[in-house]
């Protein structure tokens, strides 16, 4: 048979194949089974008008066989074949795609074709220095072989075949120091591959294996093994199946199965869009994050695919950050996918998908915090963080899909309160949402500003994450109400009666305030008297933006932001008899009054679980008074 050229550039265009458009060797197994499954397509769709084509449904599949000493890989298909004809402008003009024409001239057809741009096949020479094919079309008595040892061009001729059908041979490349071409002949990563990229089509693609007979085996005798063909994919995808035909077992089976998590999901969403974009959706949300979760190295997405093979493991473009912690799986055959499928050539229906993701898993969570509150708070205790955090680093552009899934731990009994709750029940007389930040629970509720503003009637949401209070500062307000720190040196809690009393009160004791503030220096940026601490006799409050627990935050990230500083204000009780002796001190004895103000300062910083920077000097000042 005289060699021919193809048709194209061939050398400059087949490198390309093998070289640049496939990232991944392993993807040569998944064009070919998706060609062969769209052979069959094609002869399924001709014998509806043209019965003497047809087989029994059960009669199509993909046939895959290994001969390792041959160092060959065979994939076989009962399809439509092709004509010598076929073979000349589909195989040897490179990127003319016979299944797009199909498709193209049957478009008002219902024809799940994945074939579109006629290159996939070359893929098969980033493994193999020689293909065969055998193949024999529909209605034709003649079967034609075609053989190609790549850019040199290809043989046509006539051959032997009794079945209709295509059959593709692969002859292995030798193993190299680099690659190893000799794995793909190993039924385990035949098995792995149709598991990962092809479970989905939809005919059997079967092998044979060894299987040992069940039987009664005498003592000492060798077990007995037949050859069986066994269908290695599962054809019909869990997310296209009614949701009302399957079980939760079966759904909790498949999440185990295909994303490694021992627990049961918290959710399962399986819904099916259909508009701009038509696709089958299959969702998790984890009842417990990854261990790698809030690191550098975890990777969001979902997996994605098109008509039931899968072309990208993770895609990240159909999750917004804040719902990084999703799991599933996408299918639609209306992406425009790339050359080598492996990516999307246009992000116009990805994002119309990923919008309705979105949304749908949004309602979903507002659905669980409605009616299984217990489910929501475990689940919020694990990604809640993720979300509080996209709120603060996108500037407050999440905010209007996120603000109603926010929930907070509360004075209300210590329980978990949404926004929407803690404004509901706030009694006319409170204008802001009152907040306090701390370590924990109990640290913040031993705060006085805490028990202050609980003396008013008011409730308290009790920030104990690093992101709470800056996720507060983005928010800025809900429904109308400011967000307002307990230890806000301005917090408008007192009556107006208390208020001019205690600014009189600030305003004759000036001097005494400003000698105290002498003694403290740069530590503080005020000296007051307060009305609001009931029976504690000092406390810390903050000006400006930047509360002390902010401070904490920012100085322990890498690079320790040390000259971000909260502007402290050491504020005392002016009904504590601690201020009567300050003031009997002033003017009388001013060093006992100076160790008054190191000792004040110190115990507020204490209060608000700040370190004292001279603990010997507080230490020998208390053993001097007593």
């Amino acid at each position: 048979m005289r060699k021919k050229q193809f048709k194209t550039e061939s050398k400059k265009m087949l490198d390309m194949m093998i070289n640049s458009i496939y990232t991944h060797k392993e993807i040569f197994l998944r064009e070919l089974i998706s060609n062969g499954s769209d052979a069959i397509d094609k002869r399924y769709f001709r014998s509806l008008t043209e019965t003497s084509f047809g087989l029994e449904r059960s009669e199509y599949k993909i046939r895959l066989e290994t001969n390792p000493d041959e160092r060959t890989l065979k994939i076989t298909d009962n399809g439509c074949g092709m004509d010598k004809n076929d073979l000349e402008n589909n195989l040897g003009v490179i990127a003319k795609s016979g299944s797009l024409e199909f498709k193209s001239e049957n478009e008002d057809e219902d024809i799940d074709i994945i074939g579109q741009f006629g290159v996939g096949f070359y893929s098969a020479f980033m493994v193999a220095d020689k293909i065969t094919i055998k193949t024999k079309p529909l209605g034709s008595d003649i079967a034609f072989i075609w053989q190609s040892e790549g850019v040199d061009g290809y043989t046509i001729g006539e051959c032997e075949k009794d079945d209709i059908g295509t059959e593709i041979t692969l002859k292995m490349k030798e193993d190299t120091e680099n690659e190893n071409y000799s794995v793909f002949l190993e039924e385990s990563k035949i098995r792995e591959l149709v598991k990962k990229y092809s479970d989905y089509i939809h005919y059997p693609i079967t092998m044979d294996t060894e299987k040992r007979v069940e039987k009664e085996y005498a003592e000492g005798e060798e077990p007995e093994f037949e050859t069986v063909e066994e269908t290695l994919n599962s054809m019909v995808p869990l997310w296209k199946r009614s949701p009302k035909e399957v079980s939760e077992e079966e759904y909790n089976n498949f999440y185990h199965e295909k994303f490694f998590d021992f627990e049961d999901p918290a959710k399962v969403i399986h819904t099916k869009f259909e508009g701009t974009s038509n696709c089958n959706i299959l969702l998790y949300i984890p009842k417990k994050a990854p261990f790698d979760y809030y690191t550098k190295d975890f990777e969001k997405g979902l997996q994605l695919y098109s008509s039931g093979v899968m072309i990208m493991e993770k895609c990240a473009d159909l999750l917004p950050d804040y719902f990084s912690f999703v799991r599933g799986v996408v299918d639609s055959a209306d992406l425009s996918l790339n050359i080598s499928r492996e990516m999307l050539q246009h992000d116009h229906q990805l994002k119309v998908i990923a919008k309705a993701i979105e949304k749908k898993v949004k309602n979903e969570l507002k659905k669980m915090l409605k009616s299984e509150r217990e489910k929501y708070e475990q689940f919020f205790a694990e990604f809640g963080r993720q979300m509080k955090y996209a709120i603060y680093s996108s500037y407050g552009m999440n905010k209007d899909a996120l603000e109603d899934l926010i929930i907070y731990k509360s004075s209300n009994e210590k329980k978990y309160v949404t926004l929407e709750e803690y404004v509901s029940r706030m009694p006319e007389s409170q204008s802001s949402i009152y907040y306090a930040s701390g370590e924990s629970v109990d640290k913040i509720e031993m705060l006085p500003q805490t028990k202050a503003v609980m003396a008013k009637g008011y409730e308290v949401l009790y920030f104990t994450e690093d992101v709470d209070e800056f996720c507060a500062k983005i928010l800025v307000q809900y429904k109308e109400k400011p967000f307002k720190n307990v230890s806000d040196g301005d917090i408008d809690i007192s009556t107006e009666e208390e208020k001019e009393k205690i600014k009189k009160e600030n305003e004759s004791e000036k001097d005494l305030l400003d000698f105290i503030k002498a003694q403290l220096g740069d530590s503080v940026a005020e000296v007051k008297f307060t009305n609001t601490l009931e029976d504690y006799p000092v406390c810390l409050s903050t000006q400006g933006g930047i509360s002390t627990e902010m401070q904490k935050v920012l100085e322990s990230q890498p690079g320790g932001m040390n000259g971000i500083k909260a502007a402290e204000v050491l504020e005392i009780n002016v009904n504590h008899k601690v201020a009567e002796s300050l003031k009997a001190l002033y003017g009388k004895d001013d060093e006992k009054l100076k160790s008054y103000a190191k000792i004040l300062y110190a115990q507020a910083r204490l209060i608000c679980g700040l370190s004292i920077e001279n603990p010997t000097e507080l230490s020998n000042l208390v053993c001097e008074l007593m």
